[in-house]
C-alpha cells in the first residue's frame, strides 16, 4: 500500500511538473545595453520560438528600449529556456511579485544634525526630479500643492497619463508626471493587446496609500498644521520640498509585477528624472542573482545614465543575512526610529502607571476600570492555553472575556497584531495589552479600539498585578504623542541586516533612515475602525517600515544633488555615507531594539546627517567600470558582462569573489580572512571636492585584536577633483572569529570623512 501512494505521489507531481511546463506564465526576456550592436525584433524573436497554432501569444506584455533592453510575454518554461540561448539575450527570468516595503522625521534630522532650514534651502532644488516607483499617488493631497513653484525645467520628457479616475490636470509643476502599468499582480497572468503597453484601464491613482506616503516624505510640500487625527501634529514637509515628483505606478495592494517594474525604471530614466527611490523589493528567502533581478537590472542601467537608485532593505530583520536590494549600484537603506513615541498608558487597579506604546483613539478614561483577564486563563472549550494566551482566532471563551480588557503575549509571531486585535473585538473585548519584547518600539493603530502594547519587563509586572489580587482590573487611555524620546535613533526591529546574501564583500545596508511611525500624505481612509468617532478621514497616516526611510535617503540625495548638480550617484552615495552619524541623541553609540550597541550590518554606514554631506570633502567614486568588474569577480561570463555594458569587456585573468573587496566603495566588506594566515589588504582611491590645498590624517578605530595598518597615514591634494590612493592591511591574529567592525576617519581638520569596515575572522 506504500509503495502505491508512493508511485501514485510520484506520478501525480510528475504530470503537474510537465502540465505546468507547458502553461504559459510570464517572463522578462532582458537583453542588456541599449548600446548593443544586435537588434533583432521583439516579436520577431517570440514568432520563432511559440508555435504557429498559438500565435496569439506573440505579443508583448512590455517592451524596454530607453536604458536598456528586451522585453516580457507569455512563454512556457520549454519556451523560456529556449530564449536562454538566444545570441543577444543575457537572462530570462520569470514575472516574480515584489513586495511593497511598508514631519517629525525631518525635524529630528534637523534638530540632531542641522538640516531643514532656510539657509541650507539649495538655490536649484526646483530642477531636481524624484521618481518612485510604488502604488501610485493621491494627487488632492496638500503635500503636492505647487504654488509658488516655477515652471517645470525643460529637461522633463515625461507625460501624466489619464485613468478612469485621474485627468492631466491632476498633475502640476510639483507632480510633474504620472503613468500605469498594466501587469500588476492582480491581472499579472493576462497578456494585453498586441503591442501596447498601456491597459486599457486602472489609473495613476494610488488606492493603497503606500506611494502617496513614500512621494510627501521624499519631497512633499510643507502643510503647516498636519496630524493624524491630532497626533504627531506640526508641519509636515518632504526632504527636498522643492524637488518635482513623478509617480510611476506599477504596484498594487498585491505587490508588483516584475516587468512592471522594470519599465518604470525604464521609463523614468527616458522622461528625465535625477532618483529614482522604491520602497520594494523581493523576499529575502528567495533572492535572485543580480542579473535575474529586475531591480538590479533597472538600477545598473539607471546608474549608467547618472541616475542615482535608492531602495530599502527590506523588512526582514532582525536576523542576519536578510538585507535585499543590495546591488553595489544601488544605495540600499535601513529603518531607524525617531525622537517620538506614541504613549498609549495603561493604568492598572493598584494605581500603578505603565507606559505602553500603541495607536488608539478609544474613549475610556482614569474614572472607569474594567476587569483584566490573561488570555491563557479565558480559553475555549478544547484549546491549549498556549493558543489562547497567544489571541489565536477561536481561541478564546467569549463568556470569560467579554467586557473585560484582555491581555495576549506574541510568543508566536505568526499570529500579527492585527490578528489578535481582531480576535480580541470578536471576544467582545473593551480592549488588548499586548506583551511583545520584538515589535514594542513600533506603534499599532487599532483605531478607536482600545489598545497598548508593553515589553516582556513590564509585561511580567501586569501579569503579576493579576495573579495578586482576585479582581484585578485596569484602563487602557487614548494615545498622546512624546517628543524627545531618547535614545534616538535607534534601529528598527523590522529592519533587515546584513551581511548580503549573494555576496559579503560589499557591506550592506548603506545607510539608515528614519522609517518608524513617520507622518506623511496618504489617501483618505474610510475604512470601519479606522476613523475615530466624530472625525473625517484624515489626508495623513503613519507608518513605518523601510518603504518610509527609503524616500528619506531620496530626499536627502535631492537636496544633495540640488547643490552639486555634475556629481554622479555614487558621489552623492558616498557623500551621504562618509557623513553619517554613529552616534544618538544621548551622546552614546547606536542602539538596536535589544538595546545592545548595533553594529554595521544594521546601521550601514549610519543614520543620514543630510548637511554635512553637502560639503563631505572626500569622496570615493565607484565607476561604471568598478560595478563590471564586480560583475566579473561575482563570476560572470565576459559575453554577458559586455552584454550589459553595451561595448566589449575583458575580465581581469585571476578574478575571483575575494577582490570583490577591492571596488572603490566608500566602506569595506572582507568576507573572510584565516586569523592564522597573512593580513588581507585592500586598496581605495578618493577625489577630493574640498577646498584646493588640504591634508588629511587617517585615525583608526579598530576592534580588539585588529591590527590595522593604513599607507600613506596623509594624503596631500593641491587641487580640487585630485586623486589619492591608499592600502588598508588588516592582521586579525589575535581576533575573534566572526565579524569584526570599525572605521577609518580622514581628516582636514574641517572634514570628517568615516570609511567603515566589516572583517570576518575564520
Amino acid at each position: 500500500m506504500a509503495n502505491l501512494m508512493l508511485f501514485l505521489l510520484i506520478s501525480t507531481s510528475q504530470f503537474l511538473y510537465a502540465t505546468s511546463n507547458k502553461t504559459p506564465e510570464p517572463y522578462v526576456v532582458y537583453m542588456g545595453s541599449i548600446n548593443n550592436k544586435k537588434d533583432t525584433s521583439h516579436l520577431q524573436m517570440l514568432s520563432t520560438i511559440i508555435p504557429s497554432e498559438e500565435k496569439d501569444r506573440v505579443t508583448l506584455i512590455h517592451s524596454y528600449s530607453n536604458a536598456f533592453k528586451g522585453f516580457s510575454a507569455m512563454l512556457t518554461e520549454e519556451e523560456a529556456a529556449q530564449l536562454s540561448g538566444e545570441d543577444g539575450v543575457v537572462s530570462v527570468f520569470r514575472d516574480q511579485n515584489l513586495q511593497l516595503h511598508t514631519t517629525r522625521s525631518w525635524d529630528f534630522l534637523e534638530s540632531e544634525f542641522g538640516f531643514g532650514s532656510q539657509k541650507f534651502q539649495p538655490r536649484f532644488a526646483s530642477d531636481v526630479i524624484i521618481g518612485l516607483v510604488d502604488t501610485g499617488i493621491w494627487p488632492e493631497s496638500p503635500s503636492f500643492d505647487d504654488t509658488g513653484m516655477s515652471e517645470i525645467p525643460s529637461k522633463w520628457k515625461g507625460v501624466c497619463m489619464e485613468g478612469i479616475d485621474f485627468k492631466k490636470s491632476n498633475c502640476n509643476k510639483k507632480l510633474i508626471g504620472a503613468r500605469y502599468y498594466g501587469n500588476q499582480p492582480s491581472s499579472i497572468h493576462l497578456p494585453s493587446n498586441g503591442t501596447s503597453t498601456t491597459p486599457s484601464r486602472g489609473s495613476p491613482r494610488d488606492d493603497v496609500g503606500h506611494g502617496t506616503h513614500t512621494a510627501s516624505t521624499a519631497a512633499g510640500t510643507m502643510v503647516l498644521n498636519a496630524s493624524y487625527y491630532g497626533l504627531a501634529h506640526g508641519a509636515a514637509k518632504g526632504g527636498s520640498p522643492s524637488s518635482r515628483l513623478a509617480m510611476y505606478k506599477a504596484c498594487s495592494i498585491g505587490g508588483c509585477a516584475s516587468s512592471a517594474v522594470l519599465k518604470a525604471i525604464d521609463d523614468a530614466v527616458s522622461d528625465g528624472v535625477d532618483i529614482i527611490s522604491i520602497s520594494i523589493g523581493m523576499s529575502s528567502m528567495f533572492q535572485s542573482d543580480f542579473l535575474s533581478d529586475p531591480i538590479a537590472i533597472g538600477a545598473f542601467h539607471a546608474n549608467q545614465k547618472g541616475v542615482l537608485v535608492v531602495c530599502s532593505g527590506g523588512n526582514d530583520g532582525p536576523d542576519p543575512y536578510t538585507v535585499i536590494n543590495a546591488a553595489p549600484w544601488i544605495l540600499t537603506v535601513a529603518a531607524s526610529s525617531i525622537d517620538r513615541t506614541f504613549q498609549s498608558s495603561i493604568v492598572l487597579g493598584n494605581g500603578n502607571v505603565i507606559k505602553g506604546i500603541g495607536i488608539n483613539f478609544s474613549n475610556l478614561t482614569h474614572s472607569a476600570s474594567y476587569p483584566l483577564v490573561f488570555g491563557g486563563d479565558a480559553a475555549a472549550q478544547d484549546t491549549p492555553a498556549s493558543e489562547a494566551s497567544n489571541c489565536y482566532p477561536g481561541s478564546l471563551d467569549s463568556r470569560k472575556t467579554a467586557g473585560k480588557i484582555i491581555v495576549c503575549v506574541d510568543s508566536d509571531p505568526s499570529v500579527t497584531r492585527k490578528v489578535k486585535k481582531l480576535v480580541a473585538q470578536d471576544a467582545q473585548t473593551k480592549g488588548l495589552i499586548l506583551i511583545d519584547e520584538v515589535e514594542k518600539g513600533v506603534a499599532f493603530d487599532s483605531g478607536s479600539y482600545p489598545f497598548s502594547e508593553v515589553g516582556n519587563k513590564v509585561g511580567v509586572q501586569i501579569l503579576k498585578y493579576i495573579n495578586s489580587t482576585k479582581n484585578p482590573v485596569a484602563t487602557i487611555l487614548p494615545t498622546v504623542d512624546v517628543t524627545g524620546y531618547k535614545p534616538a535613533p535607534v534601529v528598527a526591529y523590522f529592519s533587515a541586516r546584513g551581511p548580503g546574501g549573494l555576496t559579503e564583500g560589499i557591506l550592506k545596508p548603506d545607510v539608515m533612515a528614519p522609517g518608524v511611525s513617520i507622518l506623511a500624505a496618504s489617501i483618505p481612509s474610510k475604512d470601519i475602525g479606522t476613523v475615530p468617532d466624530g472625525k473625517k478621514p484624515s489626508n495623513f497616516a503613519i507608518k513605518s517600515g523601510t518603504s518610509m526611510a527609503c524616500p528619506h535617503v531620496a530626499g536627502a540625495a535631492a537636496f544633495i544633488r540640488s547643490s552639486h548638480r555634475r556629481w554622479s550617484p555614487s558621489i552623492i552615495r558616498s557623500a551621504l555615507m562618509t557623513t553619517a552619524k554613529t552616534s544618538n541623541n544621548l551622546g552614546k553609540p547606536l542602539t538596536n531594539s535589544s538595546e545592545g550597541n548595533a553594529n554595521l550590518h544594521e546601521t550601514g554606514a549610519g543614520e543620514i546627517s543630510p548637511v554635512s554631506s553637502v560639503r563631505p570633502g572626500l569622496v570615493f567614486e565607484t565607476t561604471t567600470e568598478d560595478y563590471l568588474y564586480f560583475l566579473c569577480y561575482y563570476g560572470y561570463k565576459e559575453q554577458v558582462i559586455s552584454a550589459m555594458a553595451g561595448t566589449k569587456f575583458s575580465c581581469p585573468r585571476n578574478s575571483s569573489p575575494e577582490l570583490i573587496s577591492n571596488i572603490n566603495y566608500p566602506s569595506i566588506s572582507v568576507s573572510k580572512v584565516d586569523g592564522t594566515k597573512n593580513t588581507v589588504s585592500v586598496t581605495r582611491t578618493v577625489t577630493n571636492v574640498g577646498p584646493g590645498n588640504s591634508t588629511y590624517s587617517v585615525t583608526v578605530e579598530a576592534p580588539s585584536g585588529f591590527i590595522v595598518r593604513v599607507s600613506p597615514e596623509k594624503l596631500v591634494f593641491n587641487k580640487r577633483w585630485m586623486k589619492a590612493s591608499y592600502e588598508v592591511s588588516f592582521d586579525v591574529k589575535g581576533a575573534k572569529k566572526g565579524y569584526g567592525f570599525g572605521s577609518l576617519i580622514w581628516s582636514d581638520g574641517a572634514h570628517i570623512v568615516r570609511s567603515v569596515f566589516a572583517v570576518n575572522v575564520l
